[in-house]
């Protein structure tokens, strides 16, 4: 197997890692290769769909509710031919 030295960590980063590893009961070994991998390998990254932070921030609608305000809005896609006169 490979080694990397990582020299440079700050104190506050070093706290982070040994916490997660304590709390996880992983190694620090361990810990570090799943923070380097999760961070280097596109696949293992959180993917969301576009929008989906500004549906976190703004809120979003369920089916039900969306298909709820289609209904309801049924009615005004009606053309009164007499208004347009």
């Amino acid at each position: 197997m490979n080694q990397i030295t990582v020299r440079g960590i700050p104190p506050e980063l070093e706290k982070r890692i040994r916490r997660k590893a304590k709390t996880t009961g992983k190694s620090l070994n361990k810990v570090m290769l799943e923070l380097i991998g999760g961070s280097t390998d596109p696949g293992k990254r959180d993917k969301k769909p576009a929008g989906a932070s500004l549906a976190e921030l703004a809120g979003g609608w369920s089916e039900k509710e969306a298909r709820e305000f289609e209904e309801s809005l049924r009615g005004f896609e009606e053309i009164d031919e007499a208004t347009w006169r």
